[in-house]
């Protein structure tokens, strides 16, 4: 069976190449790396530690960018109180909705902007963005399928979604290991997985 440190081994080959090897598609550029949440924090050591490999030995600088830093920074923007009074009168469902919208709807601050406009400024040669801390989603404020579509067509910088969860039958993820909504197959990635075995 493959461990972690052979799935970051692959994922550093495949961005070693010019043009990297993470994805079929020059439209989409980005890639779901899969661990179990238990390894979340040994698998951050190790980012580190490919980060500087990528650098040091293939001229890839890697951009971390938090995806809870992400949440946080717009609930601070629009404010806290709207979603603590959401959540005390209706829910954490309802809360949870609450937040999605402020995160991905246009009239708000869609995280998908905020990526992108870090990407804009670097180059699909010379570097690479690693999307961690991807707690910020959980439990179902929203999936990782909606911010890599968004890419679609909109970057050329490779991306890698570090996905805390596991395969469930063939391409369809279980985030953080949590009850999935929808049902087997209603989730599918279309995008290459790293730490799955196929």
């Amino acid at each position: 069976m493959r461990s972690l440190a052979d799935y970051l081994e692959e994922l550093e080959t495949d961005l070693s190449f010019r043009p990297h090897r993470i994805a079929a598609h020059s439209d989409m550029p980005y890639a779901i790396f899969v661990y179990p949440p238990a390894d979340e924090f040994p698998l951050r050591k190790q980012l580190r530690l490919l980060s500087i490999k990528l650098a040091q030995n293939h001229g890839r600088k890697v951009t971390f960018l938090s995806i809870s830093r992400l949440v946080w920074d717009t609930l601070k923007t629009f404010g806290l109180d709207d979603v603590y009074k959401t959540e005390s009168l209706r829910g954490l469902s309802a809360a949870q909705q609450h937040i999605h919208q402020l995160i991905t709807a246009p009239d708000f601050k869609p995280i998908s902007d905020s990526v992108l406009e870090r990407l804009s400024s670097l180059s699909a040669d010379n570097d690479a963005v690693f999307l961690v801390r991807a707690g910020g989603f959980a439990p179902y404020i929203c999936r990782a399928s909606w911010l890599l579509e968004s890419f679609h067509n909109r970057t050329s910088v490779p991306v890698i979604f570090f996905y805390p969860g596991r395969a469930e039958a063939g391409t369809d993820l279980r985030f953080f290991d949590l009850p999935a909504k929808g049902g087997i197959g209603a989730y599918n990635y279309r995008v290459k997985l790293y730490g799955v075995v196929s």
